[in-house]
């Protein structure tokens, strides 16, 4: 059905499907869209999921798509999130590969070839996580990896420290929590039989908690330094700092902490967890967006009856160990970025 080249036909599944989910992305569709028929890997599908976009966004990437077999459009009633969307995505799937990718993210032609030359240097790794960089400004790094400290505050890591850090030892890739889902890799039975994203999220830190139950099985994520998309930011939706972007990801880092952690160290991290909230509560309030803050917090806390909790995987966890235990990497991120 598809071929490792355009226009070949073959019995045997692409080795990677790609999930685009879009809501009103416009002219960053069409862009990611051009991007993706410039890789130099060829041996994947592209499944649009298109959450009702009421732009012309849908046009514009039927156009750029033209009469390529490699991408299926799936249309949406309704905008069912970021995360039900690449649970739609998914459905279906034939390949050993899933990738993640935001409309708003454009790789680089070798992306996807780098990504899979990963994969064979660590085949026992289930998840991996691409460089992002700013698409205006590409020297400005816009993520390495997702961390999260263990008092269940998880954060997209803008620091070049880790990056240059490998690039001095020679190193491909380094160990990460979870990759961010803008440009992610994830091994597609690994990802079936945790259930995929949790659709309760709907977006924002549904590929921390995706990462979280991957991990509690015993898998770990690598950080690919040399698979690059430029990504807008915020370019396809509200902004980090939208009303929007502040009440989904505060009420999700609380569902994510209170379904994933192991109980004995909920309890023990709990306290820490609520301070960790109660500053989070100051600082919006101080730029403006504490309202939203609060009601994350109060729906977080409202909706806890309806999360169920991760089951534990005794033995196997790698999640402790990829845990930041101190806070100051997330301190001095926060404060470099205002």
């Amino acid at each position: 059905m598809f071929g490792r080249h355009r226009g070949a036909e073959r019995a045997l599944p692409p080795s990677v499907t790609i999930i685009v989910v879009n809501f009103n992305a416009g002219a960053y569709l069409q862009k990611c869209i051009v991007s993706l028929k410039a890789q130099s890997f060829a041996d994947f599908e592209v499944v649009l999921v298109d959450n009702a976009s009421r732009d012309d966004s849908i046009a514009r990437a039927r156009s750029e798509i033209g009469d390529d077999p490699r991408f299926h459009i799936r249309e949406q009633d309704s905008n069912l999130g970021f995360a039900a969307g690449n649970n739609r995505g998914a459905e279906g799937a034939r390949s050993r590969w899933i990738a993640t990718l935001n409309p708003d993210a454009f790789p680089a032609p070798d992306w996807l070839e780098t990504l899979i030359a990963a994969t064979k240097r660590d085949p026992d790794v289930a998840m991996f996580g691409s460089t992002q960089r700013m698409a205006e400004t590409p020297a400005r790094l816009d993520g390495a990896g997702d961390r999260y400290f263990a008092a269940g505050i998880p954060w997209r890591d803008r620091s070049t420290t880790r990056l240059d850090k490998a690039h001095a030892q020679g190193q491909d890739s380094f160990e990460t929590f979870s990759p961010c889902a803008a440009a992610a890799l994830y091994r597609t039975d690994a990802f079936r039989d945790v259930g995929g994203f949790d659709e309760a999220f709907f977006c924002y830190v549904e590929d921390v908690d995706l990462g979280f139950r991957l991990r509690r099985r015993g898998h770990h994520c690598r950080q690919v330094v040399d698979a690059v998309v430029h990504h807008v930011g915020g370019g396809a939706g509200g902004g980090r700092r939208s009303d929007f972007a502040r009440y989904h990801g505060t009420r999700n880092m609380i569902w994510c902490f209170m379904k994933n952690m192991p109980m004995p160290l909920l309890v023990l991290l709990t306290p820490a967890h609520i301070l960790s909230l109660a500053l989070l509560l100051a600082v919006a309030s101080a730029q403006g967006n504490g309202g939203a803050v609060a009601r994350g917090i109060r729906d977080g806390v409202a909706g806890l009856p309806l999360i169920k909790r991760d089951r534990l995987e005794t033995g196997r966890s790698t999640a402790i160990s990829a845990f930041d235990w101190s806070p100051f990497g997330y301190i001095r991120q926060r404060f470099r970025s205002g």
